[in-house]
């Protein structure tokens, strides 16, 4: 199996880098600069990266956050790039790929869509199939704030039920997009959605993904 979470890290890495420090992203309020690190807090600050679940946290986050979008963008860069170190969570044997495959990807594309001269990035269909498989064992965690019932489909009908209920809205489009469509990405996400008009609006401006 391919290293798809050192992938994927290198990849975001290189995007960051060529962008530069104060290219916009899909994170709101956040320029590159931001976005790196948030990668490095939640990596090598667990003292502080509970602020992201936690919201009595949150200004302890902030505050260390801001510490490292101060540092140089290039040592923030190179922190992302060499990865968790042995002591953090995410440097547990297994932990990294378990964790970080869809972190990485999402936060590519919240770099590229928000760039007017890049467009989405193509997926192999093995990629694409990893992130399928991902989805479906995160999907009920994503879409547990859906207002209506919530099912993700692939244009070949596979699907995942990401919150049971009724009425339904079925949510259509390539694994990448749907990983999109349930962090919170909607209006960027590239997919198709059927059910009732009522239902199909709440769900595009839900809070899904927190």
């Amino acid at each position: 199996m391919p290293n798809s979470a050192r992938r994927e890290r290198l990849l975001l890495v290189d995007l960051l880098e060529s962008v530069g420090p104060d290219a916009p992203t899909l994170c709101e309020g956040w320029t590159t600069r931001e976005l790196a690190a948030h990668l490095v807090v939640r990596e090598r600050r667990p003292d502080a990266a509970g602020g992201i679940l936690v919201k009595p946290l949150a200004a302890r986050l902030a505050k260390v956050q801001g510490e490292y979008a101060a540092k140089p963008y290039e040592e923030l860069l190179e922190l992302i790039r060499t990865g968790p170190p042995k002591l953090s969570l995410f440097g547990i044997p297994g932990a990294d790929a378990a964790s970080n495959v869809v972190e990485y990807f999402v936060h590519g594309e919240d770099v590229r869509r928000a760039q007017p001269d890049l467009g989405p990035r193509v997926l192999d269909a093995e990629f694409a199939d990893e992130l399928w498989s991902r989805l479906g064992r995160m999907a009920w965690l994503s879409g547990r704030r859906s207002p209506t019932g919530l099912v993700l489909r692939r244009p070949d009908g596979q699907t995942v039920v990401a919150r049971k209920g009724s009425p339904v809205v079925t949510v259509t489009g390539e694994p990448g997009e749907l990983l999109l469509f349930v962090t919170g990405r909607q209006a960027k996400a590239d997919v198709e959605l059927a059910g009732e008009k009522e239902a199909i609006a709440k769900v595009q401006t839900a809070e899904l993904g927190t």
